[in-house]
């Protein structure tokens, strides 16, 4: 397994807000183990990592630290977020 894994795993629930407690849920396994992989402590089956990439909505490639594509796509939402978050201050400002 990637040493980038267990870094990768935890940026990303991070990066998205959720609890490790709830990813673990919505994963099906138990918040130790989780823990256990985000520290890299266990390596998880294969299984779990295409679950996981599911969940989070990225590659295999990306969540393995082969490739960057999922953190560019997620910089590219967080920009248009940041676009509509400015167009609607705009509105909100001439409906005043």
């Amino acid at each position: 397994m990637s040493r980038q894994f267990p870094a990768i795993l935890m940026s990303l629930r991070a990066e998205r807000g959720i609890s490790q407690r709830k990813a673990a849920a919505d994963l099906g396994i138990s918040q130790a183990l989780l823990s256990h992989y985000e520290n890299g402590l266990r390596e998880p089956r294969l299984e779990f990592v295409v679950k996981a990439c599911d969940y989070y909505g990225v590659s295999a490639d990306y969540m393995l630290g082969r490739s960057f594509d999922g953190y560019n796509e997620l910089k590219r939402l967080v920009g248009k977020l940041n676009e509509l978050s400015a167009e609607a201050s705009k509105l909100m400002e001439e409906v005043r």
